[in-house]
């Protein structure tokens, strides 16, 4: 039988799980991807990850995601990260609309979804986390890409997306990286070199509005303006800059785990439409990659996993069917997780980059 789980791992990530076995304390870094409902592929896997793997480590644990990725990621800062991937999950899948949505409607129902999720707690716990140090990314407009105004963002956007073709450091002339960070000070690991990084303190008062526009996606939601905390302007979905990540950009002694959709790396929002800037993972020799094959996703309903069309394309009824189904499908992945870890060989089924 086809396994669900695909785990790519490099040279000295095999090297070292090799000799030490799946021990969570050789992870210093957790990457989340943007990609919205994509995410129900990975719940059962996060609920694994989350609430029994990483908890039996005590070495401080840097966690970096964009969109959806910075929304899980926040789960795992809570005192009870499995309840709040439930409210997470039950916000996100159950969302519904009388017809098409305004921006300031998904806005709406996603800051619902986020409150639900931190519950009377979380952006406390998310803060002040003794070891879990999270790192939200955002984009913070420029010019016409820091518009309220319709036609002037389609500009911004539209002069973003020809520059990128050419070279995707030209994206700062239109967005800047920011990322709202817990602690006294960012993982200095985490001083990215391709862009110009500003860096901002979490606070309880700014976790919402930081994680809420780390998932604005421009026309679609509203993003946030004048963050307090950070430099005014207007902020956009971290995805825009890093989509799935440049995994290039980051040092530190540790492994990086990625829990993933896919084996394919776009760095940018922008970049999923240009083929040749796929990120190559054999490169990156502290990575561990976990993600469905694609076996398993071919096996799913409709043959994919979930994705933002599903709004559009099915019915309400269709939608949450679907994607419960996908939900249940994902257990495998967990299970196959635990039985690497608790195996007595831990690089069996693995990819491993010579």
């Amino acid at each position: 039988m086809a396994r669900a789980l695909a785990v790519y791992l490099g040279r000295n990530a095999a090297r070292r799980i090799e000799q030490d076995g799946w021990s969570p304390e050789l992870f210093s870094l957790l990457l989340g991807a943007s990609g919205g409902p994509k995410w129900f592929i990975l719940s059962q896997l996060d609920r694994l990850l989350f609430g029994d793997f990483l908890q039996g480590s005590e070495q401080p644990l840097s966690v970096l995601g964009s969109s959806i990725g910075s929304w899980r990621h926040a789960c795992l800062a809570m005192r009870d990260p499995v309840a709040a991937l439930d409210r997470l999950q039950q916000g996100y899948m159950y969302q519904r609309y009388a017809s098409a949505p305004t921006a300031h409607e998904v806005s709406e129902v996603s800051r619902t979804i986020l409150q639900q999720m931190l519950a009377a707690t979380g952006a406390a716990d998310l803060v002040n986390h003794p070891r879990i140090r999270t790192h939200i990314v955002t984009a913070r407009g420029r010019g016409p890409a820091a518009a309220a105004s319709t036609p002037l963002l389609a500009t911004g956007m539209g002069a973003a997306a020809l520059g990128n073709v050419i070279s995707r450091r030209l994206l700062k002339l239109h967005f800047q990286r920011v990322v709202f960070h817990s602690g006294a000070r960012p993982n200095p690991g985490l001083a990215l070199h391709d862009f110009h990084t500003h860096f901002c303190t979490l606070r309880e008062d700014n976790v919402t509005a930081a994680l809420h526009a780390s998932g604005a996606i421009p026309f679609v939601l509203t993003g946030e303006r004048d963050i307090s905390g950070a430099p005014p302007g207007q902020y956009w979905d971290g995805g825009i800059i890093d989509y799935h990540f440049d995994l290039g950009q980051y040092r530190g002694d540790g492994l990086i785990l990625y829990p993933h959709f896919s084996a394919s790396i776009v760095p940018g929002w922008f970049d999923k439409f240009l083929p040749w800037r796929q990120a190559a993972i054999h490169e990156v020799d502290n990575l561990v990659l976990l993600c469905p094959s694609e076996a398993f996703i071919a096996d799913l309903p409709l043959g994919k996993i979930p994705d933002r069309s599903d709004f559009r394309n099915l019915t309400h009824e269709e939608r949450v069917l679907y994607w419960e189904q996908c939900v249940q499908r994902s257990q495998a992945l967990a299970e196959e997780f635990a039985q690497m870890t608790e195996g007595d060989d831990p690089l069996r089924g693995a990819t491993i980059f010579a």
